[in-house]
């Protein structure tokens, strides 16, 4: 369904033991619809809900609901922490491209 590299694991365990809004919460991953490409993908902490897919990976779960499933299905969420960027990354086989900022994305569905 969903993946996680090993440094999302760990930046989403760090998070969870210090993030006091994440208390008895999953990390849901969500694509809406919006930005220049036509959709961007939203993270948070969040209540499982009956419809939601989840996923365990050394104790982090991560929810996703069904029509972003269709969206998400096959991909990774990494974190990168370099000189000029830091934050959650989606590598997304059916993203199409995006938009100039890299902020939207466009799919091949």
């Amino acid at each position: 369904m969903l993946g996680l590299t090993e440094n999302a694991i760990k930046k989403l365990q760090g998070l969870f033991a210090t993030d006091p809004s994440s208390k008895g919460k999953s990390f849901r991953v969500a694509v809406k619809a919006g930005g220049c490409s036509g959709y961007e993908y939203d993270m948070s902490f969040d209540e499982k809900r009956p419809e939601d897919a989840e996923v365990t990976a050394d104790g982090v779960r991560v929810l996703v609901d069904p029509k972003s499933l269709k969206f998400l299905e096959n991909s990774t969420v990494d974190y990168v922490d370099t000189f000029t960027n830091a934050g959650f990354k989606i590598i997304n086989p059916k993203a199409k491209g995006t938009c100039g900022c890299g902020e939207s994305v466009s799919f091949d569905l």
